[in-house]
């Protein structure tokens, strides 16, 4: 993984915003992103690549400021598959009205988008050996690109707060996976559904579909409490599946929760619903590294069909809480997710 090392800035969005004027090949992209996205629940792969090429602005405006060096735009989190930022330009293009998706705020969901990603790398650096400073460094970044770009905008501060929460909630639920299930010492009693639900991580779909609803003007306690209920945890619920399931060489990781006596929500469920026989598999099996160990645990995840279940519950919630947001962003996250390999 690459890393991130210095604070960053998009272009600025106005004619000129702290004396960055907009570049015509920004206001370009934008345009055609704006294009494209109309009426869409998807990317496309030169969305996708338009999205990436936002970056090298990021490194040019970064240089012409002098707040760091041209080769440390090499150092960040660049390479991955983008999903949680997408997500952001997603929700954006079904929620705000198409006549308000201007180049301006067309960059600010781009920029959104960045930030997404830049959590994600702080919270995949792990601490200790000198990358702590790292970590401010993107947590620092993070928040000046919400100031540089939102200050103005009457949703700022619920941004503010949005990212602090998922900051918050995300350590304390990687707290938890360590105190609930330490390696080396497997109890399968400790893995309940209120503990796993303390320990999911909060940023990974909510964040991104909430900052487009705050930049959409959507700030009611409600909406946002029923996207929770769909996206906060029951599609993450359905993302423990490719990890363990999914193709490495299509995912890029090979999927450890088995290995790693972690508290996830396919273990939780198997303990529920196993027979007495399945329950004595999963009791010898359990947390242990070796991929004689491994096969029979995954064997009786599969025998419970446990993914189906899930889809199922996800389309009842859809179906009751989705209105008055557009339900396809919603389903459009769950059809990907539901036994995805990549």
């Amino acid at each position: 993984m690459l890393i991130l090392v210095t604070p960053v800035f998009l272009l600025p969005l106005q004619s000129s915003v702290f004396g960055f004027p907009v570049s015509m090949e920004n206001r370009a992209l934008c345009s055609s992103l704006r294009m494209n996205g109309d009426q869409k629940s998807d990317i496309s792969v030169q969305e996708k690549q338009d999205f990436v090429q936002c970056f090298s602005q990021i490194v040019r405006v970064l240089t012409e400021d002098e707040m760091g060096h041209p080769e440390t735009g090499d150092y960040n989190a660049i390479g991955g598959k983008y999903h949680r930022a997408l997500m952001v330009l997603v929700a954006f293009w079904e929620l705000v009205e198409l006549r308000k998706q201007d180049a301006e705020s067309l960059q600010r969901a781009l920029t959104m988008g960045w930030c997404v990603e830049l959590l994600q790398a702080f919270f995949l650096v792990k601490p200790g050996a000198g990358l702590d400073a790292i970590n401010v460094a993107m947590e620092a970044c993070m928040y000046r690109l919400l100031k540089l770009y939102c200050q103005e905008q009457p949703y700022y501060l619920n941004l503010i707060q949005l990212f602090r929460q998922s900051f918050y909630q995300t350590e304390i639920g990687q707290t938890l996976d360590l105190i609930i299930a330490p390696q080396g010492n497997v109890d399968l009693g400790r893995f309940t559904e209120k503990r796993y639900k303390s320990s999911v991580n909060f940023y990974s779909f909510y964040l991104p579909v909430a900052a487009a609803m705050y930049m959409a003007g959507i700030d009611r306690e409600k909406e946002h409490t029923n996207a929770k209920k769909i996206l906060g945890r029951v599609l993450s619920d359905q993302d423990d599946y490719p990890h363990l399931f999914g193709d490495p060489n299509v995912t890029g990781k090979v999927g450890t929760d088995i290995q790693d006596n972690k508290c996830s929500w396919l273990v939780v469920q198997c303990l529920q619903r196993a027979t007495p026989e399945q329950y004595q598999i999963l009791k010898e099996n359990f947390g242990q590294k070796e991929a004689e160990k491994v096969a029979p645990v995954k064997a009786v995840f599969e025998e419970l069909d446990l993914p189906e279940d899930s889809y199922s519950h996800v389309m009842g919630l859809i179906e009751q809480y989705a209105a008055p947001l557009p339900p396809v962003i919603f389903l459009g996250l769950a059809r990907k997710i539901y036994k995805r390999k990549k």
